[in-house]
């Protein structure tokens, strides 16, 4: 028998604009506008910290597309079977990134390793960078989500609430084709993630963190979120356990980062007093003018 239920939040028909012989995708539009925001955010920060005006950009030169892959490679190898077991979709597919699919544990590893490929190159220290990007990076995940909402894809289990997502027959998992409404776990994430890097400035702010404290801060409090809302989702998704391998990987970075953020605090009270490394004898010296 259906269930039929009015959702709250309509999902779009589509999420692909053509303009002549021109796709423009939502979802590919949402990440370049998270991108943008997050430049923005950590260049004003950067900035307040010491740092050159403009280095954000540059080090986005190198992060995002390291970023891109690594988000990429995370999301095939957790997902291995979609694309490579039985009736899989083929290397084709697991090429498309426009269609969905972008892990943010490989994004973050694949952006911190372009980030200090910049960093080194400009005589600059890691963690400090970090913290200063850490809340654009999150409010670009909030802006970010909202690509799933135009792909109908990554929601969470049905509901009545009032805010239920209406999703398209087409898109609904197997054994879930008579509901129409579920949790917009999409909505979910992109909230939570303003609210982590609102409390990232607060807290940087409040408690002058460093030395990739406030990095930490934001890893931790983005992977509790994390992991509610993939106790929620219904999409398919690599289990061990019967759990899905993001629960894991959500507890196991949340300790890390919090191992992380006492260790550091520990060991390195306040701030770091330059962002700059200070040049070692196997490095060129600056010649006096």
């Amino acid at each position: 028998m259906s269930v039929e239920l009015s959702g709250f939040i309509p999902s779009p028909s589509s999420g692909v604009w053509n303009l002549g012989p021109l796709p423009v995708r939502a979802y590919a539009l949402c990440i370049l506008i998270g991108i943008v925001v997050a430049v923005w955010v950590g260049n004003r920060r950067w900035v307040a910290r010491g740092g050159k005006a403009g280095f954000i950009t540059d080090v986005a030169l190198w992060a995002v597309p390291f970023g891109i892959v690594g988000a990429r490679l995370y999301h095939v190898t957790t997902d291995y079977s979609t694309y490579f077991g039985p009736n899989g979709l083929g290397l084709g597919a697991a090429l498309k990134i426009w269609n969905g699919g972008l892990g943010i544990w490989g994004a973050v590893a694949g952006g911190a390793l372009g980030a200090w490929i910049a960093c080194r190159r400009a005589g600059v220290l890691l963690p400090p960078l970090a913290d200063a990007i850490a809340p654009g990076v999150a409010f670009a995940q909030a802006i970010g989500r909202w690509g799933n909402w135009f792909n109908q894809e990554l929601f969470g289990s049905p509901t009545d609430l009032p805010w239920g997502l209406t999703i398209d027959p087409a898109n609904r998992p197997s054994g879930f084709a008579q509901y129409e409404t579920f949790h917009p776990t999409f909505l979910y994430e992109s909230l939570w993630c303003v609210l982590v890097a609102l409390i990232v400035i607060w807290a940087d702010k409040r408690f002058q963190l460093g030395h990739g404290r406030a990095f930490a801060l934001y890893v931790f409090a983005y992977c509790v979120g994390r992991l509610v809302f993939e106790l929620v989702r219904i999409d398919n998704a690599t289990l061990i356990l019967g759990v899905r391998v993001n629960v894991f990987t959500s507890i196991l970075v949340a300790i890390a980062a919090a191992v992380y953020f006492v260790i550091s605090a520990i060991k390195s009270p306040g701030r770091e007093a330059s962002v700059y490394r200070e040049p070692t004898d196997r490095e060129p010296q600056p010649v006096p003018v």
